[in-house]
């Protein structure tokens, strides 16, 4: 008899509650404090209100769900599941995740927390990559193994419209941040593993989304086995400015004839930490 196996996953994969419920998935929301008043993404904050308090002025900080919420999830679930496949925003962006596998030893391997440094689209890939792995028969364990191994088979680069949030965040110095915004350079960053890094600077948006495309591109060649629509999943993502992503969607599929471009707001906990305007190119090695 196959076992019956929960995927769990939060909201920084982009998936909203309905979504969720469409697909067969739990998310878990991720809570915000603002002003210090607690907020959790798409549950009592959309992403409209989002954007209204951001360009208030607002304090915005991110937090990582209590140890008391997803105990709650778990156990909710555990009462008509066997096993619970738990997959997590990247251990290198946040601590839930190292938190997630420290609650998960009181379950007797029950629950599999998936550390495979994801976020966003790719994380989302992830969790619909877990749902078919249940599909071909997997336990929760497997299934762990399986997306860990998987890891560095996705890429995500994202250019900036500006560099005031990671500034106000602490996420790079002051001096780098004037002289970006000096020079008005949209700094192109990608996430490859655990770490947000810089990887270029362009001097103009169109030069950053061309800087995108191609080093999309050249991983799918060199890394990925080929940029073939059935060989690779593509994504964009996208803070606040969904004409600008729709704007971006078409010249990439100029460049990508063929394949099917899945295209998601960014979660607000990345968009606190980066701003509105940012645009993100993404790809993932279909499983």
């Amino acid at each position: 008899m196959a076992k019956q196996i929960a995927v769990v996953t939060d909201s920084n994969s982009g998936i909203t509650q309905t979504q969720a419920q469409d697909m067969g998935l739990h998310v878990l929301p991720m809570p915000f404090m603002i002003n210090n008043e607690i907020f959790y993404e798409d549950i009592t904050l959309t992403q409209k209100e989002f954007y209204e308090r951001l360009a208030e002025g607002a304090d915005v900080i991110t937090s990582q769900p209590t140890p008391d919420s997803v105990l709650k999830l778990w156990d909710s679930l555990l009462a008509d599941h066997d096993e619970i496949v738990h997959i997590p925003m990247s251990s290198g962006l946040s601590g839930s995740c190292q938190s997630a596998v420290m609650l998960a030893q009181d379950y007797g391997g029950r629950v599999q927390v998936v550390n495979n440094q994801r976020i966003s689209v790719t994380q989302r890939q992830s969790a619909l990559d877990a749902l078919e792995l249940v599909r071909r028969g997997m336990d929760a364990a497997q299934i762990k193994d399986f997306l860990e191994k998987d890891k560095f088979n996705s890429s995500i680069y994202i250019m900036l419209d500006t560099l005031y949030y990671l500034k106000k965040g602490g996420r790079i110095t002051p001096a780098a941040a004037a002289l970006g915004t000096i020079l008005k350079l949209k700094p192109v960053l990608q996430i490859q593993g655990d770490k947000l890094d810089a990887f270029a600077k362009a001097r103009t948006a169109s030069q950053g989304k061309s800087i995108m495309i191609n080093a999309i591109r050249s991983d799918m060649e060199k890394r990925f086995g080929g940029a073939d629509k059935d060989n690779i999943w593509l994504e964009i993502a996208y803070s606040y400015d969904r004409d600008a992503a729709m704007q971006l969607k078409s010249e990439v599929e100029e460049q990508f004839p063929g394949f099917d471009i899945h295209i998601d707001p960014l979660s607000l906990s990345i968009a606190c930490h980066i701003g509105p305007g940012s645009l993100a190119v993404a790809c993932c090695r279909k499983i």
